[in-house]
C-alpha cells in the first residue's frame, strides 16, 4: 500500500464518525442481506418423521406432513403446526413474518404497538414492522448501488465519447 493511500486511510479513521457511520451501516446492509432467514413466515428448518426440511430454500407440500392439500404448506397456519409438532419440531427465524404477512392475532386493532409479538408493532394493515424495515433497507441499498454502477457506466462512457470528439 502507498503511502499516500495509507495516510488518506489515517485520516479517514480519525474521522470518528465517518469511520463509526461506515460500520455501522455495512453491519446494517451485512445483516439484510440474508433477510429471509431473520424474518420470514417459513420456519427454518422442519424435522418431521426423522427427516430434514428447509421450507425457506424450498417449497414443500401439505401432504408431506400428513395433511389434505397438495398446495404448500401454510406454516403458519395451527393445524399444519401440530400435524409437524406430532411427529417432529419447527425451527422459525428470529421475526416469523415476511414484509407481506399479515398478523391476525393482533391483541390491539392494527396499527398495534410493539409487543413480543411484533417487536416493533404492525402498520395499519397489520403488517410486521421489523419485518417490513429489514427487506426495505435491503431493497433500498441495493437499489442504489445498482443505480451507481449504471449511473458510472453511463458517466464513463459519455466522458470518453466527449474526450474522444473533442
Amino acid at each position: 500500500m502507498s503511502s499516500l493511500t495509507r495516510r488518506r486511510l489515517d485520516n479517514f479513521r480519525a474521522n470518528r464518525r465517518g469511520y463509526y457511520s461506515l460500520w455501522i451501516f455495512l453491519v446494517l446492509f451485512g445483516l439484510s442481506l440474508p433477510a429471509e432467514f431473520i424474518a420470514n413466515d417459513k420456519p427454518l428448518l422442519v424435522r418431521h418423521k426423522g427427516a430434514f426440511y428447509l421450507p425457506v430454500l424450498k417449497a414443500y407440500p401439505e401432504t408431506l406432513f400428513g395433511g389434505d392439500f397438495e398446495t404448500e404448506a401454510e406454516y403458519r397456519d395451527p393445524f399444519v403446526q401440530e400435524l409437524i409438532e406430532k411427529d417432529g419440531w419447527i425451527i422459525w427465524p428470529l421475526v416469523p413474518f415476511r414484509y407481506d404477512t399479515i398478523n391476525y392475532d393482533l391483541k390491539h386493532p392494527a396499527p398495534a404497538p410493539p409487543s413480543i409479538q411484533n417487536y416493533l408493532g404492525t402498520d395499519d394493515q397489520a403488517r410486521d414492522v421489523t419485518a417490513r424495515l429489514i427487506y426495505g433497507f435491503r431493497l433500498s441499498v441495493l437499489f442504489a448501488l445498482a443505480l451507481t454502477a449504471f449511473s458510472s457506466v453511463v458517466g464513463i462512457a459519455a466522458g470518453a465519447v466527449q474526450g474522444y470528439l473533442g
